[in-house]
């Protein structure tokens, strides 16, 4: 597999679909510039659905790819290691941040276990049945995964997004369960944006103290020796300093743009998985949006190279997909808007006017 192979399969939106949807705005009863980012929000739509006006988004679903790091073990994340499965059971059963907001919206919740560290026993078979492999390699001294597990874990991704576009699912809000993953994300955003471990270097949904950061920029700064080798092969350096969840996810992102299915990103895992997909293929990011800006350094850093804008700001940091979540209602709004408002009446010509054009119209007689 070459995840290069993506650039050609991958196209740029219809641009005329995109001046359909500016033409049709310019004439709606609402000034221009009135609905400030719901106008290109409601375009962006347009175009990513092949269809002026924009149809309203009916069938989101909330997609969350899970799975344990290695590098955990270090203490570099504000949970303990191979706990993850805790924050997928915590979320089938309903009480996370995520759990509770995709209730209140109606938004159907799926979880891909793509590289857990438990038993799976401890989660339902429609969960642990896609699992790569149990946890993923500590980067800062051996690989993630093998060559192989890498390509498993990105062709899980491409069928999770085929199911869901085969299934009508309109919008994806995309998240992660995992714990060390904001480790192996931020060696990821470095080592392609060709920055120091500094300054990618966040404190991580669950919060960490100043000794625990150190730690963690330690294991990315020797994540990213390891890393720099294999820069030219995105699928090699998944395998090196990435994870099966985050292989999982760049493989669902490109396969997403492929299908035309519309991505709603969250925190800095998804936004790795996006800059690595982004590499491979560079008009894949025209089909994602960014949902939330999570105060994570290297999520900054990765949008900015990708040209993506947040939505929204509001401080959450929680992750496992609730900033994007949460800017679900936005988006939606966008779409009900740019579909549902009404046009301007046409200005009815006025008796001057048709003065005017006898007038012409006599001339042009005149001169035959």
């Amino acid at each position: 597999m070459n995840l290069d192979d993506f650039s050609d399969l991958i196209e740029r939106p219809d641009g005329g679909v995109r001046r359909d949807a500016e033409e049709r705005r310019e004439r709606f009863i609402v000034p221009p510039g009135a609905l400030g980012r719901l106008d290109e929000l409601g375009e962006w739509l347009s175009t990513a659905q092949q269809a002026a006006p924009v149809r309203t988004v009916e069938q989101p679903r909330v997609v969350l790819f899970a799975g344990d790091h290695g590098v955990a073990g270090l203490d570099v994340s504000g949970r303990a290691a191979s706990t993850a499965h805790e924050l997928v059971r915590a979320t089938l059963d309903g009480s996370t941040p995520l759990a509770v907001l995709a209730r209140r919206f109606s938004v159907p919740v799926r979880i891909v276990d793509a590289g857990l560290d438990c038993d799976p026993e401890l989660l339902p078979e429609a969960v642990v049945r896609t699992r790569v492999r149990r946890g993923s390699g500590r980067i800062d001294v051996e690989d993630a995964l093998t060559a192989e597990e890498a390509e498993a874990a990105v062709r899980l991704g491409i069928a999770v997004a085929d199911e869901e576009a085969d299934s009508g699912t309109d919008l994806v809000v995309l998240g992660d369960l995992s714990v060390g993953g904001t480790t192996a994300a931020a060696t990821l955003i470095a080592a392609l944006c060709g920055t120091d471990a500094s300054v990618v270097t966040g404190r991580g949904g669950a919060g960490i103290d100043d000794l625990a950061w150190m730690r963690k920029c330690a294991a990315i700064r020797d994540a990213l020796r390891r890393a720099r080798p294999v820069l030219g092969d995105q699928l090699e350096l998944l395998a090196a300093v990435g994870g099966a969840d985050l292989a999982a996810m760049t493989g669902f992102l490109l396969q997403c743009a492929v299908r035309r299915l519309p991505v709603v990103l969250d925190g800095v895992v998804g936004a790795a998985a996006a800059l690595v997909g982004q590499r491979a293929a560079f008009r894949a990011p025209d089909w994602w949006l960014a949902g939330q800006l999570s105060g994570e350094p290297a999520q900054a850093k990765a949008l900015d190279r990708m040209a993506l804008n947040p939505l929204l700001d509001h401080g959450v940091i929680v992750g496992e997909g609730c900033g994007a979540l949460l800017a679900l209602p936005f988006v939606q709004a966008a779409a009900a808007l740019a579909a549902e408002l009404p046009e301007r009446e046409p200005e009815p010509e006025s008796a001057e006017d048709g003065a005017d054009d006898e007038k012409d119209d006599a001339t042009d007689d005149a001169t035959d």
